[in-house]
């Protein structure tokens, strides 16, 4: 593993342990040649998922995407960068168990609201008034009262 800090390819492994529910491992490394420290992970890669956006085009699933989505919904708010992690992880598995290599962007969006709404009731709303594409007041109070409805 090539240092980021200096780039030379050889560090070694200081500490291993699971993370991500046990679906990836995490290493902390330490540079042979400058000394600096620095983490990796290790996870199975995944068959090739591929998302049917809006418009019928596809892409590949990028668990990146959806990590953003969520850090942007959360800012200033009380979410840790472990429960973001820990929702991205358990969206990706979700993605990966219950879909056969295609899904779609509006199914994505439906898991990430349902983790934002466990995590954080103003990050889902934030959120869900992005993905939803609120046009006016109305349909954002009729949102909200939903939600007040179902106790959370």
């Amino acid at each position: 593993m090539k240092c980021p800090y200096c780039y030379v390819p050889e560090s070694k492994v200081i500490d291993s342990r699971a993370s991500d529910n046990g679906t990836s491992i995490r290493r902390r490394r330490e540079c042979v040649s400058c000394g600096r420290k620095f983490t990796t992970y290790e996870r199975v890669e995944n068959m090739v998922m591929m998302v049917i956006k809006k418009d019928g085009s596809r892409e590949s699933f990028d668990r990146n995407k959806i990590a953003n989505g969520i850090r942007r919904a959360c800012e200033k708010r009380p979410v840790t960068v472990e429960q973001i992690d820990e929702a991205v992880s358990a969206i990706e598995m979700q993605v990966y168990n219950k879909f056969n290599k295609e899904v779609s962007s509006i199914d994505i969006g439906e898991l990430v609201m349902e983790k934002l709404k466990e995590i954080d009731d103003v990050a889902y709303v934030r959120f869900a008034s992005v993905y939803r594409q609120f046009k006016d007041l109305n349909t954002f109070v009729d949102e909200l009262q939903k939600m007040l409805k179902k106790g959370k």
